[in-house]
């Protein structure tokens, strides 16, 4: 069995997972805290909605498409000087998430602007009929009714940000695609490459499981 895995070092295994874990955690909590008021403002400025403003929403729409059409492994290089602005460094846990939030956000907030569209347009006039707030729209009527989809969209940014996190490893974030490319791929370490590739799988099975058990909790309310 060592012979099998004669180059791993299972102490720099466990750090990598750690990285993994603290680089997807720190970035999924600021990918939702701005990805879902973005998304809710994409939605409000839409057509037939009661911020609709063809000029806002084109402008917000245009932000969003551009920021996702660009691929992951170059916002990371493109967007070191604005990182190390930020946090200081481009390396390392910290420097890779600034380009995490901002690869995963704008696909996070189409998603909740999907979501939202999902309502019952039967339910949102008639909390508008009762005179409710924008606030008691969003709060009480919109996010409520979306939350499923809602919460679906986030599992599929964090399985997303899974593999954002292995290709920050080409940049020298650390984690466990840092672990897959230095050793598994530029050393030729295949045992080092098959343990890594395993638990990325595990990860995003994991969260995948997870998601769909908070689905169904939320959809049964």
């Amino acid at each position: 069995m060592s012979g099998v895995f004669a180059n791993i070092v299972w102490s720099e295994i466990g750090q990598a997972c750690l990285d993994t874990l603290a680089m997807l955690g720190g970035s999924l909590v600021l990918t939702i805290l701005l990805g879902l008021p973005l998304g809710v403002l994409l939605f409000l400025t839409g057509p037939g909605q009661i911020w609709a403003t063809k000029l806002g929403n084109g402008v917000v729409a245009l932000l969003v498409n551009l920021l996702r059409s660009v691929p992951f492994i170059i916002l990371l290089i493109v967007m070191i000087p604005l990182t190390v602005l930020l946090v200081g460094t481009s390396l390392g846990v910290v420097g890779a998430i600034p380009p995490l939030v901002v690869g995963a956000a704008p696909f996070f907030a189409r998603l909740v602007e999907t979501a939202l569209r999902e309502v019952d347009r039967n339910t949102i006039e008639a909390v508008q009929a009762m005179g409710a707030t924008t606030r008691d729209l969003i709060f009480r009527a919109l996010l409520p009714e979306a939350m499923p989809g809602i919460v679906a969209g986030a599992t599929v940014t964090a399985v997303a940000l899974v593999s954002f996190t292995a290709m920050a490893g080409v940049v020298g974030a650390g984690g466990l695609g840092d672990l897959a490319i230095r050793f598994g791929y530029q050393r030729f370490q295949t045992d080092v490459m098959v343990v890594t590739v395993v638990l990325l799988l595990l990860l995003v099975q994991l969260i995948q499981y997870a998601g769909d058990r908070l689905v169904l909790r939320v959809s049964r309310r």
